[in-house]
C-alpha cells in the first residue's frame, strides 16, 4: 500500500514522501498514530499543491535576498570608536554595532547574527564584512571605521 507520511518516521521516510509499506503496518500502526494518510488521487493532489507553494514560497524568498544583496553592495556604514594614536582601537567593533547602524542609517533591519566577521575591528580603517542573507546567497558591505 502507498501512503504519504504526514510526519518523519524512523526507518520509513521524511514528511511528504511517499512510500510504499505492508497493508497491515499502515492499517495498524502508520494511520492510529496519523503518521500516515492513504496515497489516493486527491491526497496526491493535495501533496503536489502544498510542495508547489512551498517551492513558490522559497522562489519569492530568494528573489528578496538577491535584492537586498543589490542595496547591500551601494551600503557604505560609518562608525566612530575611541581609539590611540597608531591606529588602534581602545575596544572593538563588533556585528552587534554593525547591525545597529545599518538600521538606524540606512533601515536596513539585519539580524546580527547574518553579519559574519572573522574577528572583531580592532583598527581604523576600510573593511569589507559579510552579510549571509539566505542559505548560498550572501552580500557584502563597506564598514569605514574612524578615530572620534
Amino acid at each position: 500500500m502507498k501512503v504519504i507520511l504526514t510526519q518523519d518516521v524512523k526507518d520509513l521516510g521524511k514528511k511528504d514522501s511517499m512510500v510504499d509499506v505492508s497493508d497491515g503496518h499502515a492499517r495498524n500502526y502508520l494511520f492510529p498514530r496519523r503518521l500516515a494518510i492513504e496515497a489516493n488521487a486527491g491526497n496526491m493532489n493535495i501533496m503536489k499543491q502544498k510542495n508547489a507553494a512551498e517551492k513558490n514560497k522559497k522562489n519569492k524568498q530568494i528573489e528578496a535576498a538577491n535584492a537586498l544583496v543589490a542595496t547591500l553592495a551601494e551600503v557604505t556604514v560609518t562608525l566612530k570608536a575611541k581609539g590611540g594614536e597608531n591606529g588602534k582601537l581602545f575596544g572593538s567593533i563588533t556585528n552587534k554595532e554593525i547591525a545597529e547602524k545599518l538600521l538606524a542609517d540606512h533601515k536596513l533591519d539585519i539580524d546580527k547574527k547574518k553579519i559574519h566577521l572573522t574577528d572583531p575591528i580592532k583598527s581604523v580603517g576600510t573593511f569589507e564584512v559579510e552579510v549571509k542573507i539566505y542559505p548560498e546567497i550572501s552580500g557584502k558591505i563597506k564598514v569605514v571605521v574612524d578615530r572620534i
